[in-house]
């Protein structure tokens, strides 16, 4: 059935149809809706969760960092400083293993103030330990969310997930979607089956350790490890959820007018929208243009990013924030996926829409057709930017 819903309520009914254990939670522009959504489930007997108000977003995964350590499915949603503060604890979740999905509605970081769109949060925790994923429409925010309950759980995987949705582009607008009938949904992402739990006394465990250097090397390794099998776990999952949903969900990337093309733009979330339309217009005209948008960020699909790239002459790599003193965090990514190839395109990176600043298919069109005269030494360039 299809229904008109915010990305906001589109991730809160996915968290209705898991049904965690535990949700703790605390209020911030623009995630705080995904909360009060959820607290009426709550309030109403629609589920059975234990809802869990604390006093800051850092007591939030702590208190999901106990719940799941003690055996409980645990979901949270933040944003922006709320990342910021609850950062520290999202390092011991991945260092514990624990399959904690959290909804990052994507906000500017501090200072000044903000409560918009740019992705700064999700590059503060890109080094986390956490897979990423992001979201073009409130339908891929539903998605996903399923998507990544199932691959944070997946016994070759046990490490947190990030969905994210662009705040107020995605969380507050209004979109088509349609969602699996409930039982589909709960049969898709299946019982929770905890490992070790510390409040099995008849099997009894250490959490948190203290480890030495002759230990902490291979724990990290160990982990990293885990974070290898998620592309695999991706693939997996995504392609039953295809077949289950009916939608064309197949890699880590979506290709858009690629295939012929000799320029293109790689981006990241809601943008890929109006990408789109940039791409179209300019293929009306006769211009070989297309698009990259990169649903897996962490860990990064670098193979498959290679291979979908690696014949164009130009490509844009579009960041939604600024790694001060270096380039652009996506761009990096994509650079480092194509050093080995032997006629790698010319790559810019450009930095567009901080603080939520619009960007326009105008705008888009626009790098497309200056990518081939771009100097070398302009690799990092800025759209809207009033210099």
């Amino acid at each position: 059935m299809r229904k008109v819903m915010t990305g906001h309520k589109a991730v809160a009914e996915a968290m209705r149809q898991i049904e965690p254990d535990v949700v703790a939670v605390y209020p911030i522009t623009p995630q705080s809706e995904i909360a009060e959504y959820y607290a009426e489930y709550v309030h109403d007997g629609i589920v059975h969760t234990e809802l869990v108000p604390v006093e800051s977003e850092h007591s939030a995964l702590s208190a999901c960092v106990g719940a799941a350590a003690a055996g409980a499915r645990v979901m949270t949603a933040t944003s922006s400083q709320g990342l910021a503060l609850l950062v520290e604890v999202l390092y011991i979740a991945a260092g514990m293993r624990l399959p904690i999905v959290m909804a990052l509605a994507n906000r500017a970081l501090s200072a000044p103030i903000n409560i918009h769109c740019d992705h700064s949060d999700a590059y503060l925790a890109r080094d986390a330990g956490a897979f990423q994923i992001f979201c073009e429409s409130a339908q891929e925010a539903y998605d996903y969310t399923l998507i990544a309950q199932r691959i944070a759980e997946h016994a070759k995987v046990r490490l947190p997930g990030i969905v994210n949705l662009d705040g107020f582009a995605l969380t507050h607008t209004s979109q088509v979607v349609e969602p699996l009938e409930d039982a589909v949904a709960k049969k898709f992402v299946g019982p929770f089956q905890p490992l070790y739990p510390l409040l099995d006394v008849d099997n009894p465990v250490t959490w948190g350790p203290f480890a030495m250097p002759d230990y902490y090397f291979e724990l990290k390794r160990a982990q990293e490890a885990a974070m290898e099998e998620v592309p695999g776990v991706f693939l997996e999952v995504q392609k039953e959820y295809a077949r289950l949903s009916g939608r064309p969900y197949a890699g880590f990337l979506e290709e858009y007018r690629l295939a012929d093309a000799d320029r293109a733009l790689v981006v990241l979330g809601s943008t890929a929208g109006t990408a789109k339309v940039a791409v179209d217009a300019l293929r009306e005209r006769g211009e070989k243009v297309g698009l990259l948008k990169v649903w897996l960020f962490r860990p990064f699909p670098y193979a498959a990013v290679a291979q979908a790239l690696g014949h164009l002459k130009y490509v844009a790599v579009l960041d939604r924030a600024i790694s001060f003193g270096a380039m652009g965090a996506l761009y990096s990514d994509v650079a480092a996926a194509l050093y080995r190839h032997k006629d790698r395109p010319v790559l810019t990176n450009y930095i567009y829409g901080l603080g939520g600043r619009d960007i326009t298919a105008e705008q888009l069109e626009s790098v497309l057709l200056e990518l081939s005269k771009v100097r070398p030494d302009e690799a990092l360039r800025y759209i809207g930017l009033r210099e």
